[in-house]
C-alpha cells in the first residue's frame, strides 16, 4: 500500500482509497468540503512522488507544474510526501449580523476590511479550534460593504450547527479565498441571462444578478429560486422588489409540492426553467447553483435548449456525510 508522508509522520493508503480518505481514517482532518473535485478546497503539494492525472483535473497549469492536486481526487500509485497548499493565505473577518432567513437558514453578515472578490466567487470558512473548512458562496456585492454568505443547518452538519447555533455576532472567523467561476462576465450587455438556483444556491446568484444591474446589463434576465415548499424560499420580498425597479428582470419563485407564492410556479425547476424562458435561451448565459443531481439536470436541458456549454457556469452543493457544514 502506498506510504504518505505529511508534517513528518507515515499513513498508509489503503487499495482504491483517495488521500483524503486515508488520511481522515488515520485521524488527519485536512481541508475539504465537496469532496468531488469542485471546490479545490483540499489542494495539496506534491513534494515528493506524482499525484494522478484525475487529481489534477481543473487545476491551473501554473499551479499542476509545482505539484498541487486535490487529495478528494487523488488515489496514490506510489509513495508521496504532502504539504498544505498555500495559494491563498487566511484572513480574519468579523461577523457583524446574523439573521433566520426562514427555519432553516441564516445569513451571515462578515466584514474584513480589504478583501477583493468577484461577486457569485465563493470562501472557504475554517473553525479555528479543529481546522474544519467548509466552502460558502457570497451573495454580496462590493457596494456592500460586508461578506454575505447563506447557511443552511443540516442534521450532523458539523460546520453548519457550529455557525447557526454557537457563533455570534462580534465573533472572529477565519477564511480563506476566493475561488470559483461562477461570476457575471462583462462586455455583452444585451445577452440573455439564465439564473436558476435551489436552496442556498440562491447566495451567488443574488450576488451575480446584482453585480450584472449595477454594470448596466439590459438583455433578459431569469431568476429561478426553487424549494420543495413555500416555506424553503426566503429573500422573496427582496426579489420581488428587485424584479419591479428593473423591466428586464423576471424572478420566478418555484416550489415541488405545494402551492407557490405568489407569481411563482409549481413544478420540478429543471422543466419549468426551459418552459418558462426556452425562447430565450439561444446565445444566452445561464448560472446553475444548488443540488448535484439538479444542477446537471438544468445543464443538461440548458444546453438542448441552446445554450452552449461554455456558457453554462454551475456551482453544485455537495453534502458530506458527518463531515458536512
Amino acid at each position: 500500500m502506498p506510504v504518505i508522508t505529511f508534517e513528518g509522520k507515515r499513513y498508509e493508503c489503503a487499495p482504491e482509497e483517495t488521500i483524503l480518505e486515508g488520511l481522515e481514517r488515520q485521524g488527519v482532518l485536512l481541508p475539504s468540503s465537496c469532496r468531488a473535485g469542485s471546490c479545490q478546497t483540499c489542494m495539496m503539494r506534491a513534494v515528493s512522488g506524482e499525484p494522478t492525472p484525475e487529481s489534477q483535473q481543473g487545476i491551473k497549469d501554473t499551479l499542476r507544474v509545482q505539484g498541487y492536486f486535490l487529495a478528494c481526487m487523488c488515489k496514490p500509485r506510489e509513495d508521496m510526501e504532502i504539504s498544505l497548499a498555500a495559494t491563498s493565505e487566511k484572513r480574519k473577518a468579523e461577523v457583524i449580523e446574523k439573521r433566520w432567513m426562514n427555519e432553516q437558514v441564516i445569513r451571515l453578515r462578515l466584514k474584513s476590511e480589504g478583501f477583493d472578490y468577484i461577486p457569485g466567487q465563493f470562501i472557504n470558512l475554517v473553525r479555528a479550534e479543529d481546522g474544519l473548512t467548509r466552502s460558502y458562496s457570497l451573495a454580496s456585492v462590493h457596494e456592500d460593504g460586508f461578506l454575505e454568505l447563506h447557511v443552511k443547518k443540516v442534521p450532523d452538519g458539523r460546520m453548519s450547527t457550529w455557525l447557526c447555533d454557537v457563533v455570534e455576532e462580534g465573533d472572529e472567523l477565519e477564511f480563506f479565498g476566493p475561488a470559483g467561476d461562477c461570476f457575471y462576465v462583462p462586455g455583452e450587455p444585451k445577452r440573455n441571462l439564465i439564473l436558476a438556483g435551489t436552496g442556498t444556491g440562491l447566495a451567488p446568484l443574488y450576488g451575480i444578478i446584482r453585480h450584472a444591474l449595477s454594470l448596466g446589463h439590459d438583455g433578459r434576465i431569469f431568476l429561478f429560486h426553487g424549494s420543495l415548499a413555500t416555506e424553503g424560499l426566503y429573500m422573496v420580498d427582496e426579489l420581488r422588489a428587485l424584479a419591479k425597479q428593473h423591466d428586464n428582470v423576471q424572478y420566478i419563485p418555484c416550489v415541488l409540492h405545494g402551492e407557490p407564492p405568489a407569481g411563482g410556479k409549481h413544478g420540478a425547476i429543471d422543466d419549468l426553467v426551459v418552459q418558462t424562458a426556452r425562447e430565450y435561451m439561444n446565445g444566452a448565459r445561464a448560472y446553475l447553483c444548488g443540488d448535484p443531481p439538479l444542477v446537471e439536470a438544468m445543464r443538461k436541458k440548458c444546453f438542448l435548449a441552446g445554450i452552449s456549454t461554455r456558457d453554462i457556469y454551475a456551482d453544485a452543493f455537495t453534502f458530506v456525510p458527518q463531515a458536512e457544514g
